[in-house]
């Protein structure tokens, strides 16, 4: 069995994306009498790689517990979108590569090959139509390769609510530069905050 690590490092280096809290790390207490360290750690609920509840996007809506561990943890499939010539993920991109019902479906595109080192005004998104395409479909989950799935700025907020007011979670910064398209076992495990809307994740791939 491989396993593909698809988290971003979180460090007080890791790319925010503009407008959320910053991550700092910092000392927070030593025991000269033996050798224990405690650090302090604060961050935003969206930092790195992380899990959008319902509630991030939908009044009243299912907040992160919420979420079934099943839903986070099973087959999925990664699409090679790489390829793709326009600004986002559209409803056609989708329909070629016969996404089906119930599928965890995670879109790897021109954002992992540029990396996370800064953040990149023009990154690939998922255009409001290919998300409500997806919402219709029935899919489980689904995850992109950048920090937010829709366009910075934009009004559309349908990328988040077509997916999230029908209860399908989005995982928001995966790297998957080293995910070939195909089928995987998803483990992506959000820290276990009670009633908010998102925490980060570690999400793996196995094969």
């Amino acid at each position: 069995m491989s396993i593909i690590d698809i988290s971003l490092p979180l460090s007080d280096k890791t790319l925010i994306y503009p407008g959320n809290a910053p991550m700092e790390v910092s000392a927070w207490k030593t025991m000269p009498e033996h050798p224990t360290r405690l650090s302090k750690i604060v961050m935003g609920s969206h930092t790195g790689t992380h899990v959008d509840a319902p509630a991030h996007a939908v009044e009243g809506a299912a907040p992160l517990d919420a979420i079934p561990l099943e839903t986070l943890v099973g087959l999925c499939r990664v699409l090679d979108l790489t390829g793709i010539v326009g600004e986002s993920i559209t409803a056609n991109d989708l329909k070629i590569q016969g996404v089906e019902r119930g599928e965890r479906i995670l879109a790897k595109t021109k954002n992992s090959a540029r990396g996370f080192d800064k953040f990149f005004e023009d990154y690939m998104y998922l255009s409001g139509g290919g998300a409500e395409y997806l919402a219709d479909i029935g899919i489980a989950l689904f995850g992109i390769d950048y920090l937010s799935v829709k366009k910075r700025g934009s009004p559309d907020q349908r990328p988040h609510t077509a997916l999230l007011s029908k209860n399908i979670p989005i995982i928001e910064g995966l790297d998957l530069s080293r995910a070939p398209a195909g089928k995987y076992t998803l483990v992506c495990l959000p820290l276990k905050f009670i009633g908010i809307e998102g925490a980060p994740a570690r999400c793996i791939l196995l094969r």
